[in-house]
């Protein structure tokens, strides 16, 4: 048995309507707060990350302190690291995709950046989305073209979705 101080403590993230502006979601972590963006359930769509936003940035938060972490391990010599997340939609029925970008600062050699690049993939936020979707991880580097796929849009997903008996706020 884990002894009380010794518990991992639970965060809870809590999403609630925000009573100063009607139909306007507000997350909730600890202390923090934000607003949460898409359809506000009376005909406006309210700013802030939608929920696709936020699951790219959980991915790119969690791939940052990783790759961050691996180099520290290793004593690498990674002065910055900036990991960018896009969301892209499939065709029917096929699965959706994350796009991740690594840009890796410092002196490091071919070697080093490839473990880094490795490392990104052992993200534990990236493992539970992969369950459900690709995550494609390249380095820096300009490609020809875009990924196969649409760019993700919640406000669209909503509109397919047939969910009966739900009463704007």
């Amino acid at each position: 048995m884990i002894p009380q101080d010794k518990a991992p403590k639970i965060r809870e993230v809590v999403v609630a309507n925000d009573p100063g502006n009607q139909g306007a979601l507000v997350g909730h972590v600890g202390a923090s707060q934000f607003p949460i963006g898409g359809p506000d359930g009376v005909g406006q769509i309210s700013p802030g990350p939608n929920p696709y936003d936020l699951l790219s940035a959980s991915l790119a938060a969690c791939t940052a302190m990783t790759v961050r972490f691996r180099a520290r391990r290793r004593k690498l010599p990674l002065e910055r690291v900036e990991v960018r997340v896009s969301f892209h939609h499939s065709a029917q029925g096929e699965r959706g995709s994350f796009e991740r970008i690594l840009v890796l600062e410092g002196e490091l050699d071919a070697q080093q950046r490839a473990f880094l690049l490795e490392a990104a993939n052992l993200c534990p936020v990236g493992e539970i989305l992969g369950i459900s979707a690709d995550i494609r991880t390249r380095a820096d580097a300009t490609t020809s073209g875009r990924s196969a796929g649409t760019q993700a849009s919640y406000e669209d997903d909503l509109a397919e979705l047939r969910i009966p008996y739900i009463d704007p706020d």
